[in-house]
């Protein structure tokens, strides 16, 4: 896999990344995934409870979304970066929101803060990128392009 070209890649590659390993967490150890993220693990589960299942659901999810944001950095793939920017800014939002009304408890604020930080990180890097002169979204198709004019 190629490094990210731009200070934006970066932020959405380290994303990619902790998203790809906190979805095999959850695949792979859900207990130690509820504990991190603050929820109780009862040694028994009762008759419709499916905390499991929607778990696996979420892991899978979140492990899909690392794929897709080390994806966009292998491409370096601008308009996603603008584009999780506002969306990770509305996860903040909502993630925020369910632990002031007591819907998720406290310590699921660092996962708001981890999207809200993330968010500003790769808003920063999409103005330092700009500043600079960052590689185009399309630099990495543009040698495959070159050589076709040439034939």
């Amino acid at each position: 896999m190629k490094l990210p070209r731009s200070v934006a890649g970066w932020t959405i590659a380290v994303f990619g990344v902790l998203a790809l390993v906190m979805g095999g967490v959850g695949l792979l150890w859900p207990e130690a995934q509820l504990r991190m993220l603050g929820f109780e693990v009862p040694a028994t589960r009762s008759a419709g409870d499916y905390t499991g299942t929607f778990l696996l659901a979420s892991s899978m999810a979140a492990f899909n979304m690392g794929v897709y944001y080390l994806l966009a950095t292998v491409t370096e793939w601008r308009s996603f970066y603008r584009f999780t920017v506002v969306f990770r800014l509305v996860t903040f939002t909502v993630f925020t929101i369910a632990v002031l009304a007591d819907i998720a408890p406290d310590r699921f604020f660092g996962v708001a803060a981890w999207e809200g930080l993330g968010a500003v990180a790769t808003a920063v890097g999409l103005r330092m990128d700009a500043r600079r002169g960052a590689p185009p979204a399309s630099a990495a198709s543009a040698p495959a392009a070159s050589a076709d004019a040439v034939r």
